[in-house]
């Protein structure tokens, strides 16, 4: 739902690797998102009257639940697939590059969910952040943070490396230290109220086959067949030694860069 490299919040500039959604798979191999949103969600807290803006919405599952909270909400996504399914829903959705965003001091708080890690310049995106918050208003979020699915985004520079490539442009993205993403924050007039790396074994209800195929298409569509087929198959040999039991269970092994900022007065 959400990158720079995605139609999901795609890049502002330069050239980019296209990350192509399906809304059936995303519902069915990344249910996993909203199951786990109850701590950033109760973070955020929504109340009756705000305006919200849910940024990297995807099909807006959790859109719908701000809403229900009584706030005014509307969902950014570059997913036309994903945004469809928000649409069916009844939720008030706009197509949109998170880098290009053009409200001034229009929200009481911007909200993101698993979107952030896809944008590749996040300096850009926090301006537009904090251009688009009311004075005082809030910054809550959650992406993946520094060793995010450490193991998947090696296998694949690894699969690169093997075929002559640079692994250094395999992966698109962005997993910040608390470090690093504070001083961003801080650096665009933002006060860090609360941040934490978690770490989150999840497993998956599929297998890790249908993972790739909807959170790393943007890798395999690069490929022709046979050739996708192969480097697939080579992928799945290299993670499943340390992701997969003797049972034939996944799992993926996040780690979770959870915050909360204010904007400053200015």
């Amino acid at each position: 739902m959400l990158g720079p490299i995605s139609e999901s919040l795609g890049a502002h500039t330069g050239p980019r690797m296209l990350q192509r959604w399906s809304a059936s798979d995303f519902a069915k191999n990344g249910q996993f998102i909203q199951d786990m949103a109850g701590p950033i969600f109760a973070l955020l807290a929504p109340k009756p009257g705000e305006r919200i803006l849910d940024l990297g919405c995807g099909d807006g599952t959790l859109t719908a639940e701000i809403e229900a909270a009584g706030a005014d909400v509307i969902g950014l996504d570059v997913s036309a697939e994903l945004l469809a399914v928000a649409r069916m829903k009844g939720l008030s959705v706009k197509r949109a590059d998170a880098h290009d965003l053009d409200y001034v001091q229009e929200f009481d708080a911007v909200f993101s969910n698993a979107a952030l890690h896809w944008m590749q310049d996040p300096a850009l995106v926090i301006d537009g952040v904090a251009r688009a918050l009311r004075p005082g208003g809030r910054f809550v979020g959650e992406l993946g943070g520094h060793g995010n699915i450490a193991a998947i985004a090696t296998a694949l520079r690894a699969v690169v490396k093997a075929r002559g490539g640079d692994p250094a442009q395999a992966v698109p993205w962005y997993f910040p230290t608390m470090e690093e993403f504070g001083a961003l924050l801080s650096g665009h007039g933002f006060v860090v109220r609360e941040m934490a790396l978690v770490p989150r074994s999840t497993p998956l209800k599929g297998d890790m086959h249908g993972w790739l195929g909807t959170f790393c298409r943007f890798f395999f569509d690069r490929f022709e067949e046979p050739e996708r087929s192969h480097v697939l198959e080579e992928a799945l040999d290299l993670l499943r030694p340390s992701l997969c039991d003797t049972q034939g269970r996944w799992t993926v092994n996040h780690i979770r860069l959870r915050f909360s900022a204010e904007r400053g007065p200015s």
